[in-house]
């Protein structure tokens, strides 16, 4: 019932195959080769599609730039999180130059998204929270202390409240598997 963490800042770039941007990988889950949710920080540097993810649930959240738009709708900072289906490869188009985003993908589950602005009692096996401008995670009687672009993450959380409180934007992240 530990948690896990790992900043972004941590995680070495990597290159996409279009040359449009990099991503940080902060999570492929359960392995990295058969993964059922994986999340990652990208930078979009340029103009262009995304790759696509046949069978993969997406969710985009813009964390810095002036955004960009997917499927003609314009993504900003502060916006709801963007959910689509990674099969179709949809256009990026930068507002006014690059921009960083929240990148979330998942297959063979149910991934639920939602602003950390409340108390979240962990009822699902796999529970995370990834967090913009850092802050502290409290976890029943246990607090641990989030560095800005930081995802934390627990396998078979206890069913005691989560509370997350700093600035910025941050988003619980439920999973479950299908069935």
């Amino acid at each position: 019932m530990s948690w896990s963490r790992i900043s972004a800042v941590d995680v070495e770039p990597q290159a996409w195959k279009n040359g449009g941007g990099t991503t940080r990988e902060l999570l492929a889950w359960p392995h990295a080769h058969d993964w059922a949710l994986r999340i990652s920080v990208a930078r979009v540097q340029q103009d262009g599609p995304f790759s696509a993810f046949p069978g993969v649930h997406r969710w985009l959240a813009v964390l810095e730039g002036a955004g960009l738009r997917l499927f003609d709708w314009p993504q900003t900072v502060g916006d709801e999180p963007l959910r689509f289906e990674g099969g179709l490869a949809p256009a990026a188009e930068l507002v006014k130059g690059e921009c960083q985003v929240l990148n979330v993908m998942e297959r063979r589950g149910n991934l639920e998204m939602q602003a950390a602005t409340g108390v979240l009692l962990p009822t699902a096996p796999w529970v995370g929270l990834f967090t913009v401008k850092g802050g502290l995670l409290e976890h029943g009687h246990r607090a641990m202390p989030m560095a800005p672009m930081t995802l934390a993450w627990c396998e078979q959380p206890v069913a005691q409240s989560c509370v997350f409180t700093g600035e910025g934007h941050a988003w619980w992240l439920t999973w479950r598997e299908e069935g």
